[in-house]
């Protein structure tokens, strides 16, 4: 995966960050019949977006990575490029965004997985808490993961 996928962070505001938006938009809020809201997109300047591309600099994966506190980081917006799913590529870019918190001095990841990614994350040993809950009017459940 390494050799045909690189990991780099995108700079809020950025035309990369907009390529990032049309990505999420795509897999994330148009099946749900949702539109981004701009307070909400603006919340995000402190958070480190992360995204997954090719050797030759196409989009192909995106995360969020959200600070709680100092030592707890939110995992949310995770989207990979429908042609490019069930490849690998989203475990990649989990892993690399683990590594990235890890060095920016993270202790945990937290996120809250759709009912249909959480399997996803138990592979990559992220433990389920609590009970599934509904989130954007589809069920969720609260997951997390001790860092290195």
């Amino acid at each position: 995966m390494q050799s045909a996928y690189y990991c780099s962070i995108i700079d809020f505001g950025t035309p990369e960050f907009d390529e990032a938006l049309k990505l999420r938009n795509e897999v994330l809020r148009k099946p749900l019949n949702m539109v981004f809201n701009p307070e909400d997109i603006a919340t995000e300047y402190d958070s480190f977006h992360i995204g997954c591309y090719t050797q030759a600099g196409e989009l192909m994966a995106v995360l969020t990575l959200k600070p709680v506190d100092n030592k707890i980081v939110k995992m949310r917006q995770v989207a990979v490029d429908p042609k490019s799913q069930s490849k690998g590529l989203g475990t990649y870019l989990v892993h690399e965004s683990e590594k990235f918190a890890v060095v920016k001095g993270f202790e945990k990841i937290e996120l809250h997985a759709r009912d249909t990614a959480v399997d996803f994350y138990k592979k990559s040993g992220y433990i389920p808490e609590g009970k599934i809950f509904k989130e954007v009017g589809i069920d969720h459940l609260s997951m997390y993961k001790i860092l290195p």
